[in-house]
């Protein structure tokens, strides 16, 4: 991380997605209502904000390397969480965490090793990992469509040599790497989760192509962006494959 410059306001303005996504994952966690829980990868912080409102006597603390989405957190959430500019790569914290919670996050890390094993650090004995990102064929077919455009000139010659940020994990390559980190037990899952934006545009070059968009030239970015549209017809659909992960410590 960072793979591309987020920005917080557009983000909290059509996540609504993710909001949804990110309510079921919540829903997993088992909670008191007294504990320390990590939100590795906050956003501008609308989850978070449910997440606190599940925990009446404990402490929420939210982490994010993007400076605008810490920003865009600090405007929804103001002092009621710890808000923390950080690299989970680089995660340490001074007190264990009785639960880490984490949506839409994880795919944006390559290095799931290191992450996993960081995590794990962070977390008491027994503690919880329940996490959900993007997972193995997410968003598959509108890649495919996206990369169909960016093979055609004008687009091509900026993307000879571009890689792609992502890292969508497998739920077995998955259960492997939090064994290894030291988790104790582990589930994942693979499960489909298609979406359709009600502002397609804003959504598709924001969140889900935003690293294409930021790559090109400002001048072909609109360009690329009604050639994608185009190209997908209406409705928009988002074939997200989210990999779900309950884990303990």
């Amino acid at each position: 991380m960072p793979t591309h410059e987020w920005d917080g306001a557009s983000y909290d303005r059509i996540s609504g997605p993710q909001l949804a996504m990110g309510r079921a994952v919540l829903d997993r966690l088992r909670l008191a209502g007294g504990e320390t829980v990590l939100d590795a990868g906050c956003g501008s912080g609308r989850v978070t904000e449910e997440l606190l409102a599940r925990l009446p006597r404990g402490r929420a603390i939210g982490v994010d390397q993007s400076a605008s989405m810490i920003r865009a957190a600090r405007e929804r959430l103001g002092e009621r969480v710890e808000l923390r500019q950080a690299d989970l790569l680089e995660l340490e914290l001074p007190q264990p965490l009785d639960a880490i919670f984490s949506t839409a996050t994880f795919h944006w890390i390559s290095d799931h090793e290191l992450l996993f094993r960081r995590l794990h650090a962070a977390l008491r004995p027994g503690g919880q990992l329940v996490a959900q990102c993007g997972g193995e064929g997410n968003i598959e077919q509108l890649r495919g469509v996206a990369h169909e455009i960016l093979a055609r000139a004008p687009y091509a010659e900026h993307f000879a040599d571009w890689r792609a940020p992502w890292n969508y994990a497998s739920p077995q390559a998955t259960r492997e790497r939090l064994a290894r980190a030291g988790f104790a037990q582990a589930d994942c899952w693979l499960a489909p989760a298609p979406q359709q934006p009600e502002q397609p545009r804003e959504f598709l070059s924001t969140i889900v192509l935003g690293p294409h968009v930021e790559h090109l030239p400002a001048e072909l970015r609109e360009s690329f962006m009604d050639d994608v549209l185009a190209a997908l017809g209406e409705p928009v659909v988002v074939d997200y494959v989210r990999l779900n992960i309950d884990a303990v410590a």
